[in-house]
């Protein structure tokens, strides 16, 4: 005996909703940035005041070039209590990451779900005409279902 599909028809969509929920709807926009000559100190004190667990590095044009998180503060603590090296003077630029993934501010929320499982990233910034314009993580994608919850996929 064969498989057999349950699989109901289709719901159409709501009036109002679109087939095709975007990033850019998600997104967060007013972001916290950090500049690569600035201290990991300063990283570190932004990053427990505001709770967040990092954020894009951008240059004078606001151009990402980089992105700094929790795990790279916590890198240079240990390395520099290893070394016994203050850590006053030891700037973002040293310890950023400088191979940043974005993402396409048209895909289509759900598909970038996909593509934080498969890159095990918790943010991805969202570049328009090289400028950095948003950053959607993986919070703003689970709130993005639970207000899409009972609408078609």
């Amino acid at each position: 005996m064969g498989i057999k599909s349950f699989m109901g028809k289709r719901a159409k969509p709501q009036k109002g909703t679109s087939e095709r929920i975007k990033v850019s709807d998600f997104m967060t926009r007013n972001l916290i940035t950090f500049r690569p000559e600035q201290s990991i100190m300063e990283v570190m004190e932004v990053l427990l005041k505001k709770r967040i667990s990092g954020g894009p590095v951008v240059n004078d044009k606001n151009e990402l070039v980089g992105i700094i998180s929790e795990g790279d503060c916590l890198k240079e603590l240990s390395d520099s209590r290893y070394h016994n090296h203050p850590m006053e003077d030891v700037k973002v630029e040293r310890h950023m990451i400088k191979n940043v993934d974005t993402i396409d501010g048209e895909m289509n929320v759900l598909d970038a779900a996909n593509k934080f499982l498969e890159s095990k990233r918790r943010r991805f910034p969202i570049l328009e005409n090289g400028k950095l314009v948003g950053q959607i993580s993986q919070s703003d994608v689970l709130r993005a279902a639970m207000e899409l919850k009972g609408q078609t996929w």
